[in-house]
């Protein structure tokens, strides 16, 4: 079978469903096994359980902030109906998240592919500036989504501009053969600015309808990772004026509270317009997603809940939350 038949010969809605509800599972029963435990014996939503499910949800990495807001909505809703019984709950949780993120800037779009990938008024390719740390998957997000969008039929260029490892480069150009996807690369130590200036103009003198820059996942310190991302842009926008279109920090979600801590080194160091959360299969950090998505009020675009290449997934936060807390949505 060849790469893109996987994603021609799915049912993408419900095989897409079934691996979300496969890669959060750990996360899922590890909920559902406590919450059991909370509730054990009580007959109603009260104080007592509340607590628990205050130390239930942060032990799940959804954070302290948005876990009190949680709360706070469930305990506003248990003084409003009277009486809320223990069995309930589960429910009533998927409700309420599902709520609390809606009043984040929205993480679905009317798109499969995550972004419209649209080329602008000039013709001119959409440019995606792709950063975040070492070991995230920052690499491989790249190459599942290159691979989508070479099936949509987009014309991608990738530009190898984590010029600080030789394996980087290795990686993308292993990835761009097996997406079907042009690989711009130097040689390792090259000026990360340069790789991405090539790119850009490779893929605008093809006509192509997407470039891709990875960059280097070095957390050094604020200052530095700002100007060689500050430098990229610059140079970028002299081959095409609005670039990047979008700038997508990479997270590894089995990290937990460590993804939040990158997300706000990132978000200080340059302005980040999207995110994508990796490794959630086989952890029980799956709340980290609704905690980052609701703190940092960053859209979601893509989670990856699996190994293989059709395993990266456009965020559809009801479609997750219900996958997470149980039931599904309609």
């Amino acid at each position: 079978m060849g790469i893109f038949d996987i994603f021609r010969k799915k049912d993408s809605g419900q095989a897409e469903r079934a691996t979300l509800e496969s890669g959060l599972e750990k996360s899922r029963e590890g909920i559902f096994s406590k919450i059991s435990r909370a509730v054990a014996g009580k007959s109603k939503v009260d104080e007592e359980v509340l607590d628990e499910l205050e130390e239930i949800l942060i032990t799940a990495d959804v954070g302290v902030d948005t876990t009190l807001r949680i709360i706070e909505r469930i305990e506003a809703r248990v003084a409003r109906d009277k009486y809320l019984g223990t069995d309930e709950l589960n429910a009533i949780l998927r409700d309420e998240v599902t709520a609390l993120l809606a009043e984040a800037p929205a993480a679905t779009t009317s798109s499969d592919l995550g972004f419209l990938f649209e080329k602008d008024k000039a013709g001119n390719p959409f440019v995606l500036m792709v950063v975040g740390v070492n070991g995230v998957g920052k690499t491989t997000t790249i190459g599942k989504l290159a691979a989508r969008l070479a099936a949509a039929g987009k014309t991608v260029y990738l530009g190898a501009a984590d010029t600080f490892r030789a394996a980087a480069i290795d990686q993308l150009e292993v990835w761009a053969e097996r997406a079907g996807a042009r690989l711009i690369k130097q040689q390792m130590g090259a000026d990360p600015a340069s790789v991405a200036f090539d790119t850009l103009s490779a893929a605008k003198a093809a006509g192509a309808d997407v470039a891709i820059i990875d960059t280097a996942g070095r957390l050094h310190n604020k200052v530095n990772l700002m100007n060689e991302l500050t430098k990229i842009r610059n140079v970028m926008q002299k081959v095409v004026p609005e670039a990047p279109h979008e700038v997508m920090l990479v997270l590894d979600g089995s990290t937990g509270q460590n993804a939040f801590e990158q997300a706000k080194q990132f978000s200080a160091a340059t302005q980040i317009s999207s995110l994508a959360i990796t490794k959630l299969d086989g952890t029980a950090k799956g709340g980290v997603v609704i905690g980052i998505s609701e703190q940092f009020r960053i859209p979601v675009r893509y989670i990856g809940v699996g190994e293989g290449i059709d395993d990266l997934q456009v965020f559809d936060r009801e479609r997750f939350v219900a996958s997470l807390f149980g039931g599904r949505r309609a």
